[in-house]
C-alpha cells in the first residue's frame, strides 16, 4: 500500500519570509546564483548575520549551495509543492515594487560590473544566472 505524499509544511516557509534581510537576500537571488560575498557587500552587514539568515533558508528549503573551492554560492530552491511555490513566486513578484530592493539590485549589477570597487569581492566569481550553473530550475 502507497503512502500518500507529505504535505509541505507552510509554517517553516512563511517564517522564513518574515524577516527583511531574507528578503533582501531572496531578492538579489530572484534569477541567479550568488556567492555570499556578494551577499555580504550588497547588504552591507556581516558575513555571520549574512551565514545565518542563509542557512535559515536552507532550513525552511528554498534555499541550496553548491561550494566552489573556497566560494560557497547560493541559489533559489524552488518547492515542488505548488502552492508553496505559488507563494514564493507571488513574494519575489511583489519585492520588484520596493525601493530598497531596487536598490540592492542596481547595487549588484554596479558589483558585478566593477567588482575592484569593492575590496571584500577582489577574486570573488561574479553571480551567474541559473542557466549558466547547469540548474534545472
Amino acid at each position: 500500500m502507497e503512502r500518500p505524499a507529505k504535505a509541505f509544511d507552510l509554517v517553516p516557509l512563511f517564517a522564513a519570509l518574515a524577516d527583511r534581510t531574507r528578503l533582501r537576500l531572496l531578492n538579489l537571488m530572484r534569477d541567479r546564483e550568488v556567492c555570499v560575498c556578494y551577499f555580504v557587500e550588497i547588504l552591507r552587514q556581516g558575513q555571520p548575520k549574512i551565514s545565518r539568515h542563509l542557512a535559515y533558508l536552507r532550513r525552511a528549503g528554498i534555499v541550496s549551495t553548491r561550494r566552489e573551492g573556497r566560494w560557497m554560492h547560493y541559489r533559489i530552491e524552488w518547492p515542488t509543492d505548488a502552492k508553496a511555490s505559488a507563494i514564493l513566486d507571488t513574494t519575489l513578484t511583489s519585492l520588484r515594487a520596493d525601493r530598497q530592493m531596487q536598490a540592492d539590485l542596481a547595487r549588484l549589477t554596479e558589483a558585478c560590473c566593477q567588482p575592484q570597487r569593492f575590496v571584500t569581492l577582489q577574486g570573488a566569481p561574479p553571480p551567474r544566472p541559473l542557466e549558466a550553473t547547469g540548474s534545472n530550475a
